[in-house]
């Protein structure tokens, strides 16, 4: 492996995410009115070499873990939520190229996620008795395998260069397949239309007798049959976008508040406030937000903190619970927050926040479309069972 630039700190890639964050957070309203693909910021993305953070150093990455990716995707979400949701599938398929991926398979990969190639998830299903009854199928033809199937919420499969694709295997199994989105047999379209986390443009992706490599399809299913964490690492991504959806309402807020609203009449006359941020009811709202928004953004920070001193190749069934236990307490919660948060920017702004052109609401609707992704009910269930009984979450992918 030829390296092409040397691995990069927490601190580097934070900065950059710092530095990307304030150059797309303008454009967020405007991105959301439109709900296009935004190619040209998300090519920023990758050509800053936010995909590589996790790729391990030797192949040619940054080898950077859990800490660094919530902090990264905190902050793009902060600035914009649907940016922040473009590469969450990314991670996920890197973490099991490290775990479960051939040399073959990482050698033809990796070296392109390095120099700003992504991988788009092509994962979730509609219909069915439940979210994990795929219909997707790799199916033999002969000597040659093909993928038959239909996809949606493919988040970021548009603008990736790489599709991960989950599927059934003849015997009924979970695997996962590599394929080029340009490749006969595949079309991603743009029909996405939920009403917030717009410009992520999560459609459908249909697979038409594609052809597959049998070198490119990963044994999915065997990371299921012991202690994993590739649940809750992906999970991590999620609570991470809910916290800086908290972090970017609350700031924004507090800019309408100081620049464009006007105190209460009340305020003024019997609190003598000469601004809308004297005003004593919103310092106390705003306080109160402010302290859920902080605590939302700490137990994330632990919540990673739990991953990255567990690793990767968890063998220990109880350290897997207690990773998995600590990540969905921090996107449980955070879920909640970013939710009240973005609702409460009203009381905090007024009327006048609610006009169409600071599309202010954008943070609810992006806040409540992403919070729906899996029932917090069932986080906050298991997390009870833990903490009251000593019983293990269930060992799959969302937790």
């Amino acid at each position: 492996m030829v390296r092409t630039r040397a691995p990069r700190t927490h601190a580097q890639v934070v900065a950059v995410a710092e530095e990307f964050a304030a150059a797309v957070k303008t454009g967020a309203a405007e991105r959301d009115r439109v709900g296009a693909v935004p190619r040209a910021e998300v090519a920023e993305f990758d050509n800053l070499g936010l995909p590589a953070a996790t790729v391990p150093i030797d192949d040619g990455g940054d080898g950077l873990g859990p800490r660094t990716l919530a902090e990264v995707i905190r902050i793009v979400a902060a600035a914009d939520p649907a940016l922040a949701q473009t590469p969450q599938g990314h991670y996920l398929a890197v973490d099991i190229l490290r775990l479960l991926g051939t040399p073959l398979q990482r050698a033809r990969i990796l070296p392109a996620v390095v120099t700003g190639a992504r991988i788009g998830p092509v994962l979730a299903e509609r219909g069915g008795h439940h979210a994990q009854d795929l219909k997707t199928r790799l199916i033999s033809d002969g000597t040659r395998w093909r993928l038959d199937g239909t996809k949606y919420y493919c988040t970021g499969a548009i603008t990736s260069q790489w599709l991960a694709v989950s599927a059934l295997d003849p015997d009924g199994r979970l695997v996962l397949a590599f394929v080029e989105p340009d490749a006969p047999g595949v079309s991603i379209d743009e029909d996405w239309a939920a009403m917030g986390q717009r410009s992520t443009v999560s459609g459908t992706t249909t697979l038409d007798g594609v052809a597959i490599d049998p070198d490119l399809v990963l044994p999915y299913w065997s990371a299921f049959e012991k202690p994993q964490l590739l649940g809750a690492r992906a999970q991590l991504v999620h609570a991470a976008i809910e916290a800086g959806i908290a972090e970017g309402a609350l700031a924004d807020a507090a800019e309408f508040v100081r620049t464009r609203s006007r105190p209460f009449f009340e305020a003024v006359r019997h609190g003598g406030a000469g601004t809308a941020s004297d005003d004593p009811h919103i310092v106390l709202r705003f306080g109160q937000l402010a302290t859920r928004t902080r605590a939302s953004t700490q137990l994330l920070r632990w919540a990673a903190g739990e991953l990255e001193d567990i690793g990767l190749d968890v063998t220990d069934p109880d350290a897997a619970a207690r990773g998995s236990i600590a990540v969905a307490q921090a996107k449980a919660f955070a879920s909640d927050v970013a939710v009240d948060v973005a609702s409460q920017v009203f009381a905090l702004t007024g009327a006048s926040g609610t006009d169409r052109r600071y599309d202010l609401d954008r943070h609810w609707r992006n806040a409540r479309t992403h919070s729906v992704h899996d029932p917090v009910d069932w986080k906050y269930h298991h997390i009870g069972a833990w903490e009251l009984s000593g019983v293990a979450p269930p060992n799959h992918g969302q937790i």
